[in-house]
This record gives structure tokens, C-alpha cells and sequence, in this order.
């Protein structure tokens, strides 16, 4: 069963407080997008690599791959103007032909996924068709309320959802040829849309989105440990 993964880079790095987008940034001598590319092939290097970015990017970025001699194959598709049509041209380097073929789509900032979690989610979508990486809460959570108060919420009720979000070809085709509305917050909510149920797979804890600054720290306390 032929396997792909759609990365998706297009942030700004505006939370970052800089002009190089947060992807571009170097985590131990090496940007930040590259590891995320490395997590991938070094898991399966049969895995088809769809890196999205905006055209305005896609210099510096093989500007980057020339400096840091960066040679893992990749697909190249443009950016869109939000996720959603991000992941819809990523989706156009991905046969129709190949139904059955297993599409994971991947936050291009979060380069510590690891192997483990990569092959559950293409396991579990080959039998499920659609999954998600989620964790536990650890902290307690409150609901905001109309008047201004707030309520406890049963946290054991919460997950809090990572990627890579995997899904069986025709499934998340179908669902990206839906119209987009501001309710698409993740490839999940818009397969839900699509009348498909999303199982879920343990994700793993390092698996951190990288916007901030200290989230940067963490990522090099991560590699130093």
C-alpha cells in the first residue's frame, strides 16, 4: 500500500517576532522544516514527501537545501491562501487511481514526531480509514461562560489533537472537494464534515508545534536530551 505525506509550511513566523518564517529557523544547526522532512523518510523512505509552501518561500527554501546539502526526495506544491487549499494542492501530487493509498498530513513545525507514532497512524488509518495522534490532558480546563464566568470541564473527556492526521486516499479527497468554512480547524474536522468517523491513535508528547520563541528552547533542550 503506497503511503504519502503532505507537510505543510506556510507560517509567517509573525509569533516568532521575525522576518525568516518559523519553519526556515535553525533548531542545533539545522532548520526546523528539514528535520520535520527527516522524521518522515528516515521512518520509511518508500514514503511519498509533499512539501507545500508558499511560492514566495520556495527559493529560500532551496537556497536552504543547497547550504545544508539537503538531498531527501520531495514533491514541491504551492501554498494556498489558508491550510485548507494548502493541503487541496497538496493533495493534486497524489494519484486518484491509488484509492486505497494512505495520505498523512503534517504540520511542517513539528519535528519531533516520532517513528512510533508515524507507522501507528498508517496502520490504523489502513484499517480505519481516518485517524488522528491525540494526548491526554494534563491540566485541569474551564469552559468559558455567556455571562462572563467559567465552568470546570471534565478533562478526561479531552484530548488534545496532534498530526501526522492519516486518512485512506479516497476518503480525504472526497472531503477536500467540500467548500471551505471557517469550522475547518484540522484535516479531521473537515473529514468529519464529509460524514466520516476519525478514530484515534496515542500520540507522543515531545510532538511540539513550533511558534513561539520558547517553544524554540524547548525544541533545543529536546536535542540536546
Amino acid at each position: 500500500m503506497k503511503k504519502y505525506v503532505i507537510i505543510v509550511a506556510g507560517g509567517k513566523g509573525l509569533r516568532m517576532g521575525g522576518e525568516v518564517p518559523k519553519q526556515f529557523l535553525p533548531i542545533k544547526g539545522k532548520p526546523v522544516l528539514m528535520r520535520t522532512v527527516e522524521a518522515f523518510y528516515q521512518t520509511d523512505v518508500r514514503t511519498g514527501i509533499i512539501l507545500v509552501l508558499p511560492k514566495e518561500q520556495q527559493d529560500y527554501w532551496k537556497k536552504l537545501c543547497c547550504q545544508y546539502e539537503f538531498h531527501i526526495p520531495y514533491t514541491l506544491a504551492d501554498g494556498g491562501c489558508t491550510r485548507f487549499h494548502s493541503v487541496q494542492n497538496g493533495l493534486k501530487a497524489v494519484p486518484d487511481e491509488e484509492t486505497d493509498a494512505l495520505i498523512a498530513v503534517h504540520d511542517g513545525v513539528r519535528p519531533f514526531v516520532s517513528p512510533q507514532v508515524i507507522q501507528a497512524c498508517f496502520d490504523e488509518a489502513a484499517r480505519w480509514g481516518a485517524v488522528v495522534p491525540v494526548l491526554d490532558m494534563v491540566d485541569s480546563v474551564r469552559q468559558l461562560s455567556e455571562d462572563g464566568g467559567s465552568i470546570a470541564v471534565d478533562r478526561s473527556r479531552l484530548k488534545l489533537v496532534q498530526t501526522p492526521q492519516t486518512f485512506r486516499n479516497d476518503i480525504l479527497k472526497k472531503a477536500y472537494s467540500q467548500a471551505f468554512t471557517e469550522l475547518f480547524t484540522d484535516d479531521a474536522s473537515v473529514v468529519e464534515a464529509s460524514g466520516v468517523s476519525v478514530a484515534l491513535v496515542v500520540g507522543n508528547r515531545e510532538n511540539i508545534k513550533i511558534t513561539t520563541p520558547f517553544d524554540l528552547k524547548i525544541a533545543e533542550a529536546l536535542l540536546k536530551g
